[in-house]
């Protein structure tokens, strides 16, 4: 990288785990039901976080880290994309509406309890990179 700065923060070989977790946190709140769209969002957005996400974990492949201090950083940033990307995930696979307190779903307007009602199972498998989704039955005891 000899033609390039030695300035850590503007080097374009490598990331800082700040840089990192500032687009993480722009990525989360602009497409996935962030304070700034008022806890707003729908299927295009959430498919078009899911691509800016991928982007990122790309990235994130190039964290460096000046301490130890900013190694701790560095891997805490690999676990944020991680569940920011189960987060995002859910909320697609859910095709609900709640609010206040959660999220709107734009495309999906009215409450449906029987949509609700459920328990959402997901697993991830790290060998092919897929997420499988299921429901199960909530049964309610009181």
């Amino acid at each position: 990288y000899k033609d390039y700065t030695s300035a850590p923060e503007i080097n374009p070989n490598y990331l800082l785990p700040k840089q990192v977790q500032t687009r993480l946190q722009k990525l989360m709140d602009e497409y996935v039901a962030g304070v700034t769209p008022m806890y707003q969002t729908n299927k295009i957005m959430l498919e078009e976080g899911l691509k800016r996400l991928t982007l990122l974990k790309e990235d994130a492949t190039r964290l460096a880290a000046r301490d130890l201090h900013e190694l701790m950083r560095a891997w805490e940033q690999y676990h944020r994309i991680l569940s920011g990307e189960a987060h995002l995930r859910h909320i697609l696979f859910r095709e609900e509406s709640r609010y206040p307190g959660y999220y709107y779903r734009a495309d999906f307007l009215s409450i449906d309890d029987s949509k609700w009602k459920v328990f959402t199972i997901s697993q991830y498998n790290m060998k092919t990179n897929e997420w499988k989704f299921e429901t199960e039955p909530y049964k309610q005891l009181c």
